[in-house]
């Protein structure tokens, strides 16, 4: 493994040293390039890795915030200068209370968490030692802290078992609006298990639509609703396939078990989407610890029909079909992490903010107007829904078995009111 370097002494000494938190070695930082691209740190600043992080009170735990991060990353470099730096700004996380993480053991794996965050920057392309603020919350705030709490999880799913039987997965389900960064959290911990030796799987919702001749079929069925024109609703997924798929995924608990796990291609008909062809499909084998399963609509609860037709009399037909998913999605799932936004209308401002990149990039992406057309399609789910799933929880979740992490607009954690 490449060497961590820590500053153990004030840059302006003339006896600052680089220390390597992993193997134990070090070397006089004077010796080292100012301008080494590799994440050197430059002699010329004081400032510590905290003293960067202007937009937080020193006491994270007072509960107080001098503004929202934003999702766009700063220009301005920031430096990792102790470990004492990086202990202090890890507890100042909010999660750190809601996965059970105390300060003192952050302080007896504060190597974990630098190991960690050294493949998580290298995961995501990023300099572990000129990390910018953004970029260390998204870190050591929130995926790190995540993943800590899913590996605790399982440690408990795998106590339900006695030595020599076959242990299934744990199937972690991720509930969250669309655009908040649902699959790249996901992507995160799939990288931090397999850098770990353990084996998971991924899926989506997504992957469970109905194929382009089911969706058609479905418009027929539907005149003039809206809500199922398209992909998306309830209704709009195959529910025997997602049975049969997370039925088959939950058995693999021996070595060379293999399946593959289905994915959809929503560029297909003009972005009118169907199901990938099967040679594309990606292969796991077991034995698997988890199965990391992510969708905007995970853990929605039927409701009175009353009430979804106050909302808008489509949804009366979504909420019929959302009576099924109780049984294709939610019973497998076993550990749920919800992330709560504030405001339905920030998904609208995220898919615009994805499409404008693609586009920016060269890629085929929505106008402005066809962003707004396509959002207007969730929103009254949205509306209906998550009322009722921040207040009690997932359909069939255990309160001792889920997570819920409140985002600002920049996609990052902040401290529940």
């Amino acid at each position: 493994m490449a060497c961590l370097n820590v500053l153990l002494s004030p840059p302006s000494s003339s006896s600052s040293s680089l220390y390597c938190v992993f193997c134990g070695a070090s070397k006089p930082a004077a010796a080292l390039s100012l301008a080494d691209s590799s994440g050197i740190l430059p002699t010329a600043s004081r400032r510590s890795w905290l003293q960067s992080s202007l937009k937080y009170h020193k006491n994270a735990r007072s509960r107080r915030r001098l503004e929202p991060l934003s999702s766009v990353f700063p220009a301005e470099r920031a430096e990792v200068s102790s470990v004492q730096d990086l202990f202090e700004f890890i507890c100042e996380g909010p999660l750190l209370d809601k996965v059970g993480i105390t300060p003192e053991k952050v302080l007896e794996d504060v190597d974990k968490w630098l190991q960690y965050g050294l493949h998580l920057s290298r995961l995501f392309q990023l300099n572990e030692l000129f990390l910018n603020l953004a970029q260390k919350v998204r870190l050591y705030h929130y995926y790190i802290p995540v993943f800590l709490w899913c590996e605790d999880q399982i440690s408990q799913h795998q106590l339900n078992y006695k030595q020599g039987e076959d242990i299934p997965p744990l199937v972690i389900g991720f509930s969250a609006p669309q655009g908040c960064g649902k699959t790249t959290l996901v992507f995160a911990l799939h990288y931090l298990f397999q850098i770990t030796g353990r084996r998971t799987a991924t899926l989506s919702i997504d992957d469970f639509y109905l194929t382009a001749e089911g969706q058609a079929e479905l418009r027929e069925r539907n005149p003039g609703n809206l809500l199922l024109e398209l992909r998306g609703n309830a209704g709009s997924h195959d529910v025997p396939f997602s049975v049969e798929t997370l039925t088959a995924v939950t058995k693999l608990t021996k070595e060379g078990m293999k399946m593959k796990l289905p994915r959809y291609d929503k560029s297909a008909y003009s972005g009118r989407g169907d199901r990938a062809d099967q040679s594309v499909w990606p292969e796991v084998e077991g034995p698997l610890t988890a199965v990391l399963f992510e969708g905007w609509m995970l853990g929605f609860k039927p409701l009175p029909v009353d009430v979804v037709k106050a909302v808008d009399p489509q949804l009366e037909t979504v909420n019929k079909n959302l009576e099924a998913y109780y049984e294709a999605w939610d019973k497998f799932i076993k550990a749920w992490i919800v992330i709560k936004i504030q405001d339905p209308s920030c998904v609208y401002q995220w898919r615009l903010q994805a499409e404008i990149a693609m586009r920016e990039a060269g890629k085929p992406g929505m106008s402005d107007e066809e962003v707004e057309d396509f959002v207007s399609r969730y929103l009254p789910a949205y509306k209906a829904y998550l009322p009722t799933l921040y207040s009690e929880g997932p359909n069939g979740s255990d309160p001792e078995h889920l997570l819920v992490i409140e985002i600002d607009e920049g996609r990052n954690p902040i401290l529940a009111n």
